[in-house]
């Protein structure tokens, strides 16, 4: 897939796929707006006044005036000296859709950078050329400085750069591709050091893997559901409808088409002496629903900062004026990771309880830890204490972020929105509930296989069949963590949420 990036109007299914792995391109209808902005700045600059980001210091050294002489080795000092980050390096994909966001801002015409700063940068999209970005050290205001600082250096031949998996110096990478390093201009270090970039790039890769963790967890719920030989009835949309929360009432319909036309359920309509199922059955449409609902005012949030510009002075060529505000402030991007790790949290939270309920012989009906043999076998005895401690874990990093402040730069950043390491938290913790919904497939598929020769419902056998293809119910233990890696891998790769064969909400 190829994608062509029109600055301020890309949707989240394109940013979706850079994240992916998308090719792309940028539209050519904005070489104009850039051209313009980048002559703003030498009207600009031709007056001699002294004017922020263009021939002044930064933050609390704004005051102090750069003469012209010295202003491009400004612009090469701001971007070494904020190359400051520390940590393991960014994963691959999130630098190259940093990298993707900081070029659609640029190009918007606001920022003033010259058509070949917004080149480079398309350039080494387009070579696999990924900036080695340390994963740790911005606060989300003045924009994630540090991680974009690393990415610029890469630009004028300092640092290092991402080949093919394998690390090299930057001017010999650009080399390689037949890019020239940059010399940069007035105002174009800071354009690129100021944004949001770096933290958006980490929401949106975690709001991704959320949506496809969430409808997965929307199939193992149904198959645990079968499996405990629970009722369909909370599902009834009558329910829903009375409550009126969209994401609850789609929630529930999801459930009740992946459940529709099960032998399971068929076979315990009538003379069922239990009235009531627990809370991690029934209330799955209100839990998840409103799951939904958050990812969805996350993913709309986030869409919009996506096509935002966000550094800092703008430039407005129409008056050949920079204004100097705030945009660099990331307080909606942390709202909305701390919004997403709430979501992940929960994910995790109810799929555990219903591993939990499924090895309890008392609440499942079924034989105990789901092992034919319990006693001689613990069947699932400790995978549901992996997910347990996974949920721990995960409710510990949902801790908001945004609420959290520590001034910066001699107290001239006074309040900073922490959205880079409250963007940042969120891959790891769908990690955590993806291996705790791989478990709940792995055991709410065993429950399922007690009531042979009884099926579930067309979809659900489907997703038993990807499962049971590449590995065999459990009859005597065996060494279960491979089995928790194959089912992690279907539920991470999208091929459990394939299987189905049927569209389950997601952000859209």
């Amino acid at each position: 897939m190829s994608v062509k990036l029109k600055p301020g109007a890309a949707t989240l299914d394109q940013w979706r796929a850079i994240y992916r792995g998308a090719e792309l391109s940028l539209d050519p209808a904005c070489a104009p707006l850039v051209a313009s902005s980048a002559a703003a700045v030498d009207r600009i600059l031709s007056r001699g006044v002294p004017v922020y980001g263009i021939n002044t210091g930064f933050g609390k050294l704004a005051s102090v005036r750069i003469g012209d002489e010295d202003l491009a080795t400004l612009q090469r000092n701001i971007v070494l000296s904020h190359a400051a980050g520390t940590g393991d390096p960014s994963p691959a994909p999130i630098v190259r859709l940093m990298m993707a966001l900081k070029l659609a801002s640029l190009a918007q015409g606001a920022s003033g950078v010259k058509p070949e700063t917004v080149a480079m940068l398309e350039a080494m999209l387009r070579h696999g050329l990924t900036p080695v970005v340390p994963s740790q050290g911005s606060v989300g205001a003045s924009g994630d400085l540090a991680p974009l600082a690393h990415m610029a250096a890469t630009m004028i031949g300092v640092g290092e750069i991402q080949v093919n998996g394998r690390h090299m110096p930057a001017a010999a990478a650009l080399d390689g591709a037949g890019l020239i390093p940059l010399t940069l201009g007035p105002k174009e270090g800071l354009a690129l050091l100021n944004g949001t970039q770096f933290s958006t790039a980490n929401a949106l890769a975690g709001l991704f893997e959320t949506e496809r963790l969430f409808q997965s967890a929307l199939i193992t719920g149904a198959l645990a559901t079968e499996a405990a030989k629970g009722s369909d009835t909370p599902f009834d949309p009558r329910i829903h409808a009375l409550r009126r929360q969209p994401g609850q009432i789609e929630t529930a319909e999801a459930l009740r088409r992946l459940m529709a036309g099960s032998a399971i359920r068929a076979s315990h309509l009538d003379g069922d002496a239990r009235v009531q199922d627990p809370y991690c059955l029934r209330c799955q449409p209100q839990v998840m629903g409103a799951v939904l609902d958050l990812l969805r005012q996350a993913a709309t949030m986030l869409e919009i900062e996506a096509n935002g510009v966000s550094d800092n002075p703008l430039i407005f060529p129409d008056t050949d004026e920079a204004l100097s505000g705030g945009n660099f402030h990331a307080e909606p991007v942390a709202f909305a990771a701390d919004m997403l790790a709430l979501a992940i949290c929960e994910i995790g939270s109810i799929t555990e309880r219903r591993i939990a309920m499924l090895v309890d012989p008392a609440l499942s009906g079924l034989p105990a830890f789901l092992t034919p043999r319990p006693g001689l076998n613990s069947g699932f005895m400790i995978p549901q204490v992996t997910a347990a401690a996974l949920v721990s874990e995960n409710k510990q990093r949902a801790t908001p972020a945004s609420i959290d402040s520590l001034p910066t730069s001699a107290n001239q950043e006074d309040h900073v929105s922490m959205a880079a390491h409250g963007s940042r938290r969120l891959l790891d913790m769908t990690t955590n509930a993806t291996a705790i919904v791989g478990i709940e497939l792995l055991a709410a598929v065993q429950g399922c296989d007690f009531h042979a020769p009884l099926q579930s419902s067309d979809a659900l056998e489907n997703a038993r069949a990807c499962l049971r293809t590449e590995i065999p119910m459990l009859e005597d233990d065996r060494h279960f963590h491979p089995d928790m890696e194959v089912a992690n891998g279907l539920v991470r790769s999208g091929r459990l949420v394939a299987a189905v064969g049927m569209d389950l909400p997601g952000l859209q």
